[in-house]
């Protein structure tokens, strides 16, 4: 791959791919969901044995489930609060004939963690603190709904056994607790593979965010949850 198509990932692939959805879920594709190239990359990391259960928080129309089942023998779930990309996502697994997809409609603190393998988080709580990232108005959105989410997310993450598998796309991976590393980066460190390689330490986890919040380190990409 080379440097132009680090940069922009997006591509004549997503144009073609984004035809399956709705012209207003479409419009939405340059900044909302995952690239097809990325999704791509996203799957062969994620999916390390056949049948892996692969959870997509926040999976919008769920684009990188759609993705990942067509090129993987993996099993993705997406969760999504708003009901229309739900049903966006939904009819296109129907019309792709992905019978390994399933896009649910709920919000991420109704869903175990403990059912899956394997974790995708493109960035899903950052419009609760941007207006840049709002899509709409159809769900609550405020910074105390962002730390909610990310320190669920956190907890639920923690709890998983060593070598649980997270990547994140995009953002400051705020979701992260302290006890996974970042084994590799792609796409100009957009995207992120964590690993979970430590006991989840609840006394580190309360303290909560790092000012920093996830950063380039001596020893590479470290997670923005605090350390001792």
């Amino acid at each position: 791959m080379d440097d132009s198509e680090e940069q922009d990932p997006r591509s004549v692939e997503d144009k073609k791919f984004d035809q399956i959805y709705p012209p207003k879920v479409r419009k939405l594709s340059s900044l909302h969901w995952t690239p097809v190239r990325v999704a791509a990359e996203v799957a062969k990391l994620l999916v390390t044995a056949p049948g892996a259960r692969v959870l997509d928080v926040g999976c919008g129309p769920g684009k990188f489930c759609l993705v990942a089942a067509a090129l993987t023998d993996g099993r993705f779930t997406g969760v999504e609060q708003r009901k229309d990309l739900v049903l966006a996502g939904q009819q296109a697994a129907t019309r792709l004939r992905l019978d390994t997809v399933k896009i649910l409609h709920g919000n991420v603190t109704d869903i175990a963690f403990v059912d899956y393998d394997a974790f995708y988080l493109y960035n899903p709580f950052e419009e609760n603190m941007s207006r840049g990232h709002k899509i709409d108005s159809a769900v609550p959105l405020s910074p105390v709904l962002f730390k909610k989410y990310n320190n669920h997310v956190a907890a639920q993450l923690g709890s998983m056994p060593f070598g649980t598998r997270v990547v994140t796309y995009a953002g400051y991976a705020d979701e992260i607790p302290a006890c996974y590393d970042c084994a590799a980066t792609l796409f100009r460190d957009e995207l992120k593979l964590w690993i979970k390689n430590r006991e989840y330490d609840f006394a580190i986890e309360r303290l909560g965010l790092a000012s920093s919040r996830s950063h380039r380190g001596p020893i590479g990409w470290a997670s923005p949850r605090q350390r001792p």
